[in-house]
């Protein structure tokens, strides 16, 4: 499992690096191409997992390996520069700004998006979900515990801000990774 969940994290940094590259709605549409390669591969993402494993150890192993997986891409980003560092810049700034009941807020919505997106496509069988739940969880400016890794790592902007804000957002993902847990529980 820890090689799966390297790997879907560097589907994800990927997702992230094409949204720094590009940047706005085509940037959170290209954004989907992490998400789908990680449901296409069946491979774990904490977001993904959070709303439907119990063992915090089995969870706590994918978050840390898919963390790996996003600091690699967004080494890549920090060291090629160009757009994409700049504007991770701009993200990582604009995040720490917000304080940390915003933050956990933003991660919940997150968090409840990329839980159904994972739910349904695998339900429906169609990647229509992702593709338009990535670019939503985007344009609301919710924040991805994951994907926050490449922004951070390519920024290289390391505030003490991040000691408070790293942690709020991977909870915040799972609070709202188990909201349909929780509120419908026949449909897990």
């Amino acid at each position: 499992m820890n090689r799966e969940s390297l790997f879907a994290g560097i589907l994800i940094g990927l997702g992230a690096y094409g949204f720094l590259s590009l940047g706005g709605i085509p940037g959170a549409v290209i954004f989907a191409f992490g998400l789908m390669s990680v449901i296409y591969f069946a491979v774990p993402l904490y977001t993904g997992k959070a709303g439907v494993i119990n063992d915090i150890w089995a969870l706590t192993k994918i978050w840390f390996f898919n963390v790996v997986g996003c600091v690699l891409l967004g080494l890549l980003a920090w060291y090629l520069g160009g757009e994409a560092q700049a504007r991770a810049e701009t993200v990582v700034a604009g995040r720490l700004a917000v304080g940390p009941v915003r933050a956990f807020l933003r991660a919940v919505g997150c968090g409840m998006i990329i839980d159904c997106c994972v739910f349904l496509s695998k339900e429906k069988g169609s990647m229509l979900p992702v593709l338009f739940g990535v670019p939503l969880f985007i344009v609301c400016g919710f924040y991805h515990s994951i994907a926050d890794v490449v922004y951070i790592v390519a920024a290289m902007d390391w505030s003490p801000a991040l000691l408070w804000y790293y942690p709020v957002i991977v909870l915040g993902n799972y609070a709202g990774c188990n909201v349909r847990r929780v509120v419908l529980p026949k449909k897990s």
